[in-house]
């Protein structure tokens, strides 16, 4: 491997170089204008791509392109590894928060500032540039590789998920790596092994078919605002457990390897209080806090509806209330059986005096990989070796639905190799990325096909 590495270390500046040349691209998923942009990215990464000797397709969808570039000869006595990515992009507004141009990429203090810098332009690249080392070499790769680097995650991936089952021959690996995710910080690397489930929904409460006077009918009919706060209310207990019978009866417990390996994790409760700006933390009795925002499944508020909300003062009882809420979950809960019991226990809660309707959101599965298994641990062992640091594992509390969809339709599992830091602000002005863990993720990525490919073949 030290050819490998050694040729990382030379070319560094100009790995910074192409990501500058990269983030230029004004690659806006969610916005129609940016579609010429959003082809010249997609163009750029699959030149990339065939300039290394890639078989590179861009594969045209009724969105954006998606790029499948493979490595050749395909060696079928070889394990086969896919590399996912995205190009495209979140809206840098609001501008006047930047503090240069997002598409004009700053270096100030060890960081490249661009949007899409981290998320995810950054982190695939450095995959690529890992590649590259390996093919300049002359370096065999003991693997397959596959790079599948699409346009439409920032809007929902859509037409990904008809792609999906429709080229899964194409597809076909024994496991999935995603670096499109964080890390605690740049001495404390972390494996992700586990992301949280959804279930969203909307309760309304109906009461009088109008507003009313509440000087003239206040206490002669249920308030449908009290209603269902009273509702609200009874799906949580005071030990912030969610009251919904039957909730918890899929729920997997975290091992003590588990336990152990998060509470490694530097954290510090007081700070984590003042950074959200609230007095103090709380929630699940029983759990830490690193455990309750990761690890446990959740209920939460958000969005609550009712009445009059201009200005001053308007005295009625409104005709109707209501709420948002979601629900996140962990293995091995179903999202479908959890929202049956949600629904039962609402149906429960409400009083015969006012009208009850839910409405389905969307829903996503739980996910996890085995953390003591041979992938993880193969995935740790490169990480280690990446950053030079004791790699951890961890648990997201989000949730990123593609990851399902790669188990559901490829039967592989995935590995997230995160090198973004907490204060890389994805989604938010002045996107950031280290160029620090930009060139050690490049050290990772490069380590981690012998580390995969030895753990397959055991």
């Amino acid at each position: 491997m030290s050819a490998v590495l050694d040729h990382l270390a030379a070319n560094a500046s100009r790995h910074v170089d192409e990501l500058c040349a990269y983030l230029r691209f004004p690659s806006v998923s969610a916005q129609e204008k940016h579609a010429p942009d959003l082809r010249a990215a997609a163009d750029w990464v699959a030149s990339r791509l065939r300039g290394l000797g890639l078989d590179t397709t861009l594969h045209e969808t009724a969105g954006h392109p998606i790029v499948v570039a493979r490595t050749l000869p395909h060696d079928p006595a070889k394990p086969t590894f896919l590399v996912y990515g995205h190009y495209d992009v979140q809206p840098p507004e609001p501008f006047e928060l930047w503090k240069t141009p997002p598409f004009e990429p700053r270096i100030e203090d060890g960081n490249v500032y661009a949007r899409g810098s981290c998320d995810n332009k950054g982190q695939h690249l450095a995959h690529i540039h890992a590649v590259e080392a390996y093919v300049r070499t002359g370096t065999p790769l003991p693997c397959n590789l596959t790079f599948l680097i699409e346009g439409e995650e920032e809007v929902g991936s859509t037409h990904l998920y008809s792609f999906l089952p429709a080229h899964k021959d194409l597809l076909a690996c024994d496991a999935v790596v995603i670096s499109d995710n964080g890390i605690p910080s740049l001495t404390h690397p972390a494996l992700t092994y586990a992301l949280r489930g959804i279930v969203a929904l909307e309760v309304r409460v109906d009461g009088p078919d109008r507003d009313l006077h509440s000087g003239l009918f206040g206490g002669s009919l249920e308030n449908p605002a009290f209603a269902l706060c009273s509702i609200l209310a009874g799906l949580k207990d005071s030990k912030g457990r969610v009251s919904v019978p039957g909730f918890y009866d899929d729920v997997a417990k975290l091992s003590k390897y588990e336990r152990a390996q998060m509470a490694k994790i530097p954290f510090n409760e007081r700070r984590y209080a003042k950074f959200l700006g609230v007095p103090q933390v709380t929630g699940e009795a029983g759990f830490t806090t690193n455990e309750r925002r990761t690890a446990r499944p959740t209920m939460e508020i958000n969005g609550l509806t009712s009445g009059y909300q201009g200005q001053g003062s308007k005295t009625i009882v409104p005709s109707w209330a209501s709420a948002k809420l979601t629900f996140r979950l962990v293995p091995n809960q179903k999202p479908s059986r959890v929202l049956a019991a949600i629904r039962r226990r609402l149906k429960e809660l409400c009083p015969p005096t006012v009208r009850l309707s839910i409405t389905d959101g969307h829903g996503g599965e739980p996910y996890l990989v085995a953390p003591e298994g041979p992938l993880v641990q193969a995935g740790l062992k490169a990480m280690s070796g990446g950053f030079g640091r004791e790699a951890l594992l961890m648990r997201e509390g989000g949730s990123i639905p593609i990851v399902s969809a790669f188990r559901k339709h490829l039967k592989a599992d995935t590995l997230l190799l995160g090198m973004s830091l907490p204060d890389d602000n994805p989604h938010s002005p002045n996107e950031k990325f280290s160029l620090e863990a930009y060139t050690k993720g490049m050290r990772m990525a490069a380590l981690l096909w012998p580390e995969l490919s030895a753990a397959v073949r055991s």
